[in-house]
């Protein structure tokens, strides 16, 4: 009798947990964090104390600046093939909204690594994270989480995996054309991944650039935009769906009042490999 009960509670144990699983998976996560608001220097400090590498600040618009960061655990997810985009976290002080916004990994690393993400490491860095800066709400951009992996904007809109193939070459080859493009100006950061690839940190045209101006500069920590150079080969996200990841709450109105601005980003970032 005791190993019926027993057998019993294992199985409506484990159906429990199938149904917990499963609603999570339909549950929506928030894109972005809010925090107290702090200026760039004190949210720098609180992100060093709290274990992450500040790899750059940026300034997306006059009113803020991004903080850009790692840690070994992004920087071990990332070293997986075609995996670098999910390298970095980025941390917005926004002056303008007088508050720090920064991205949710769990949101962004199910987008951007797809099968290999590793909830348990990413769980990890976003308690660091909330941590380092506190965490007073969320932002209402969200997905559900089993449509962040394949994520898309619409039919016939680009997936993760559809990248902007921008130039072949020796990885060190394509490094030094974007180093040495415009005397460097363009180059944000340079992050070694450790396996031979390297994530680069590019800075956009001040024109093409003001598009968050159009589509809500609360979320202008997805600049500066990366470049992943990994086996012979620079690549980067395509704009579509950067851009439309980014801005979940985006419709296809407001995507229409940027409509050059995807063409115009493809083009910047071929510029140096010429």
């Amino acid at each position: 009798m005791k190993k019926l009960i027993t057998v019993m509670a294992a199985l409506l144990l484990t159906g429990l947990v199938a149904t917990v699983a499963s609603a999570s998976e339909d549950e929506k996560i928030a894109a972005y964090f809010y925090a107290p608001y702090a200026d760039t220097a004190a949210v720098k400090k609180k992100l060093e104390e709290g274990g992450f590498e500040v790899v750059a600040t940026y300034s997306p618009t006059k009113k803020s600046e991004t903080v850009v960061v790692t840690c070994p655990g992004l920087k071990k997810l990332a070293s997986k093939p075609g995996r670098g985009f999910g390298a970095v976290m980025r941390v917005l002080v926004d002056d303008e909204h007088r508050r720090v916004a920064y991205t949710n990994p769990v949101y962004f690393e199910k987008a951007f690594l797809q099968d290999d993400y590793d909830p348990a490491i990413v769980s990890k860095v976003r308690q660091k994270l909330v941590a380092a800066l506190g965490k007073d709400g969320e932002s209402p951009d969200a997905q559900e989480a089993d449509d962040l992996a394949g994520y898309h904007f619409m039919m016939g809109m680009p997936y993760y995996e559809d990248v902007y193939e921008l130039a072949e070459g020796k990885n060190e080859e394509l490094l030094g054309k974007l180093e040495g493009y415009k005397g460097g100006k363009m180059v944000v950061f340079t992050l070694d991944l450790g396996n031979g690839s390297t994530l680069v940190g590019v800075d956009l045209d001040r024109r093409t650039k003001k598009f968050t101006k159009k589509i809500g500069t609360q979320n202008a920590e997805i600049l500066p935009y990366t470049i992943l150079i990994e086996d012979g080969k620079a690549t980067a996200l395509a704009a579509k769906y950067y851009l439309a990841v980014s801005y979940p709450l985006l419709s296809m109105g407001e995507f229409m009042t940027i409509a050059t601005v995807p063409g115009a980003i493809e083009k910047e970032l071929e510029k140096p490999f010429r």
